[in-house]
């Protein structure tokens, strides 16, 4: 091939490769869903601040508007103990480190098919052992060796001109994917650190519900032994022994389904953390270790969908499907190949590329798709049906959203009213309980009716727990619920994959 052939066959190529490029893509061009046009989360208008009530885990918390989560936000409930948990759960989660290589496989899939934007080179090389008559050289022909070896190299390029931009449109089909996944790692972030925190939260409570029965189970103790002895004496029935001992079994009875619930709690947070159950160490976290956050940030509506990984996710499959419409419009038209060869065959090695050996070609081909039986409009539609389906889901997605934030603000509202009943009621009985028992005491009240209100009491007990709990659990569901924190150019947390092989090239 002449300098002149080679200068103008990489014209045409470089031509082409302009054409596409610069071509337009069929189908939709796909536009990022404008924010819902609303400026609440709820019907009626979010109060200043919540109810405050002079007790642990009382204190009001202020709805302050227009601020976003802070990235790390289990750290606003000020325990070393809480985020020192989350920190080693982002870390060592095996569900991060498998979000993590979803999210590089999507990557290097949306990479592999951007590399057909570009010509394919490839070289190659043979040896072939023949004789004369393989090739139609008679065998008696002067020089013509019966049995040979024939030794050839060339180079081939092929490209396939995007005109259409089905190319393009599978480029951005993958791209979307991998958005998918990045955006389903930040949500595993996000969902990781809330199920530590809640989790967490419940250990805490399951602890002070414990703690409060075993009190309860230390004062029937100690009514029973006065009781038996007074039994002894002839100044109680055997009735009133009995009752006791079964107010004390009944306490006692309730004591193994919250150890139950306590040892389930602690072995879901170790494998949160990425520990076997029988390897976690994990340091005790009581409710008066942790501080409920004053200030809790409410960030606007019209952000929310920017900033909740699900929604980004929702988006992205929506991107997804509007590139594969693209896909399946360009397939309907036609297709031109363009290809070009260089290279050289000879009887030894040695002669290869030299004078009368080399060949070289350059053609281009047409595919216009005719007749394939009504399959590739009927794939137009179900892309388009998914096109459709996609936008639904992405707008159930935003619903959802809207709702998540709403109950939760709902939630912490309603939680500062019923600690301060729980509260409330936790002191009542208290002092009816002691009132109750000084009337004992004196005989004017019998010892069922100290058992019912030492019951009452016990109640209370448990209730103010599980609401203290409840407080700190909501807040952080409305921080998840608001994004979590999350930013579109946050750095993720690396994650240890177990077991991970070194990557083959």
């Amino acid at each position: 091939m002449t300098a002149k052939d080679a200068i103008a066959r990489r014209g045409v190529l470089s031509g082409a490769l302009l054409v596409a490029l610069g071509g337009c893509a069929a189908g939709p061009d796909f536009r990022t869903p404008a924010a819902p046009a609303v400026d609440a989360y709820r019907k009626d208008p979010l109060p200043a601040a919540t109810v405050e009530t002079k007790a642990p885990t009382g204190d009001a918390q202020r709805f302050v508007s227009g601020v976003d989560v802070p990235a790390q936000w289990w750290t606003t409930f000020a325990n070393d103990e809480l985020s020192r948990r989350i920190t080693q759960a982002l870390a060592h989660s095996p569900s991060v480190a498998s979000a993590q290589a979803a999210l590089r496989q999507a990557q290097e899939n949306a990479n592999a098919t951007r590399g057909a934007l570009f010509p394919s080179v490839d070289a190659n090389a043979g040896v072939q052992r023949a004789n004369a008559n393989s090739l139609g050289v008679g065998a008696s022909e002067p020089g013509a060796p019966s049995v040979f070896s024939l030794y050839n190299a060339g180079v081939k390029v092929n490209y396939t001109l995007d005109l259409f931009g089905a190319t393009r449109r599978g480029v951005e089909a993958d791209t979307a994917v991998a958005d998918y996944q990045r955006f389903q790692l930040e949500g595993t972030y996000q969902t990781l650190a809330a199920n530590v925190a809640t989790t967490s939260f419940r250990e805490a409570s399951l602890r002070g519900q414990i703690r409060a029965t075993e009190e309860i189970i230390d004062v029937y103790n100690k009514e029973l032994k006065l009781t038996e002895a007074q039994n002894q004496i002839g100044a109680k029935s055997l009735a009133d022994v009995l009752v006791i001992r079964t107010q004390v079994a009944t306490a006692a009875a309730t004591l193994p389904p919250l150890r139950q619930q306590l040892a389930q709690t602690q072995t879901q947070l170790a494998v949160y953390l990425g520990e076997f159950p029988s390897q976690s160490q994990l340091a005790a976290l009581d409710l008066d270790a942790l501080g409920l956050p004053h200030d809790v940030p409410v960030s606007l509506p019209s952000t929310l969908t920017r900033q909740r990984p699900d929604v980004r996710a929702a988006e992205a499959t929506l991107h997804q499907a509007t590139a594969k419409v693209g896909v399946a419009t360009a397939n309907l038209f036609p297709q031109i190949t363009l290809s070009g060869s260089l290279g050289s065959s000879a009887l030894h090695s040695g002669d290869l590329f030299s004078s009368g050996t080399k060949a070289w070609s350059i053609g281009a081909n047409l595919l216009q798709p005719i007749f394939h039986g009504g399959s590739l409009r009927a794939q137009k539609r179900a892309a388009e049906a998914g096109l459709d389906k996609a936008a639904a889901d992405y707008e159930q997605t935003v619903l959802g959203a809207f709702q998540n934030v709403a109950d939760a603000l709902r939630a912490l509202e309603l939680d500062a009213e019923n600690l301060r009943a729980q509260a409330q009621a936790e002191q009542s009985a208290a002092q009816s309980l002691e009132l109750v028992r000084i009337q004992y005491r004196n005989g004017s009240a019998s010892y069922l009716q100290e058992l019912d209100a030492t019951r009452q009491y016990q109640q209370t007990r448990l209730g103010l727990v599980q609401a203290r709990a409840a407080r700190l659990a909501d807040t952080a569901a409305l921080y998840t619920a608001l994004g979590g924190g999350w930013k579109e150019d946050s750095e993720p947390v690396a994650a240890a994959a177990p077991n991970a092989s070194p990557q083959a090239k």
